[in-house]
């Protein structure tokens, strides 16, 4: 029997972080695909396998959850480089879109192909078996409008098979996937797991367990603002918005191209510019070292201020708050302009993380505290049903 391997997937609207096994394995790829032919041309073939696997993410998806069954897809780095390449559009559901699909099932199947994973799973000449038990999550908006049920509803129960076609290293492999159990959780309630918590959902932060606190996550299409007290999330009063930083990113893609005739790949290439440590928000013309300051500033301040707006309407409904974390993606894209506007307006109690990576890998590292906590807690009721009642 193959032995069911924990996943915890934060299917980002700029990128999928991706949690294994007991933590032995961690993946991160741009969401972006782009439609394809089987035999995509490739200069120097004999050299494919020398190449990382990520950076040539080539595959044909079959599953009965997609809308476009058996289609074929660029995936990633790969995808950055068509002129067809798609990024979830602002307004879209992420529980109902082929592509939140496509790239939760590549990330599972390039874990399963994983050379120190051959032991796990069982094979047959060019096809894995590759058994799943997820931790995944949506916004907190489509929780609410009861979408997380169908969205679990479409991986359990089935086979999900991804077919390497011309990827490094993988070439002619199949992974045929099926789900165990899937927990798709809230966001919000998610994000603050994470904050109180440690892997063993041990209490790590005392002083927050039992404060009334908002974690407000800006995401590439979306806002949550968690509202918690009593330990838990107030269901009623928290809030999804339509409102994340995918818009922006575009526009000053589209500006950077219209003024400096450069063009960028995506979206993670304009956050990368907005976020290095050396020369932000530069980018080189011709050669030449060109400021984007004008640009980036007049658009990211825009967006903080509408961010600000709702932080402000959410804390005069939550009046006994204390303090408001923000985390996400999109908060590190944003902190240095809501930090001037907080300092020049309300000045709320307002923290963010200043390890970025803590704050962007802050969902996937929630989902995997509460599937172990899912796993460990169901073996331990299936022990203890095992286990001879004593007379």
């Amino acid at each position: 029997m193959t032995k069911s391997r924990i996943a915890a997937v934060d299917v980002g609207n700029d990128s999928i972080k991706a949690i294994f096994g007991e933590f032995d394995n961690e993946l991160n790829i741009p969401n972006i695909v782009a439609r394809d032919t089987e035999d995509r041309p490739v200069i120097g073939i004999e050299e494919l396998d020398t190449k990382d696997p990520l950076d040539g993410i080539h595959i044909r998806v079959h599953s009965p959850a997609l809308k476009e069954n058996n289609a074929i897809y660029r995936v990633g780095n790969l995808a950055t480089k068509s002129d067809n390449a798609t990024e979830l559009d602002p307004g879209s559901s992420k529980s109902e879109e082929d592509q939140t699909l496509v790239m939760l099932f590549a990330t599972l199947a390039l874990d399963a192909v994983n050379e120190d994973n051959a032991k796990l799973f069982s094979k047959s000449k060019n096809v894995i078996d590759a058994n799943y038990t997820l931790g995944t999550g949506l916004p907190l908006r489509e929780v609410k409008e009861g979408k997380d049920a169908g969205y679990r509803s479409k991986l359990v129960g089935s086979v999900h098979q991804i077919e390497f076609l011309v990827t490094p290293k993988y070439q002619g492999l199949k992974v045929n996937i099926k789900f165990d159990e899937v927990k798709v959780y809230p966001e919000g309630f998610a994000a603050y797991i994470n904050l109180v918590m440690d892997n063993s959902l041990k209490i790590i932060n005392k002083d927050l367990i039992d404060r009334r606190i908002l974690i407000q996550d800006i995401g590439g299409l979306s806002t949550d603002i968690a509202v918690i007290k009593n330990r838990n999330v107030d269901d009623d009063k928290a809030q999804g918005f339509n409102l994340g930083v995918s818009e922006a990113l575009e526009q000053i893609r589209e500006e950077i191209r219209s003024k400096h005739g450069v063009e960028l790949d995506s979206r993670t290439d304009v956050v990368e510019i907005i976020t290095r440590k050396n020369d932000r928000n530069h980018i080189m013309v011709k050669g030449s070292r060109t400021s984007v300051h004008d640009i980036t500033d007049r658009i990211l301040l825009e967006l903080a201020k509408k961010q600000y707006r709702l932080l402000r309407n959410v804390w005069a409904k939550n009046s006994q708050t204390e303090i408001c974390y923000f985390v996400g993606g999109g908060a590190t894209v944003l902190k240095d302009y809501i930090k001037t506007l907080n300092n020049n307006l309300d000045g709320y109690n307002i923290e963010f993380f200043e390890d970025e990576k803590e704050s962007i890998w802050m969902m996937a590292n929630a989902y995997y505290k509460l599937i172990m906590d899912y796993v460990k807690k169901s073996e331990k009721s299936s022990k203890a049903a095992s286990e001879p009642v004593k007379s």
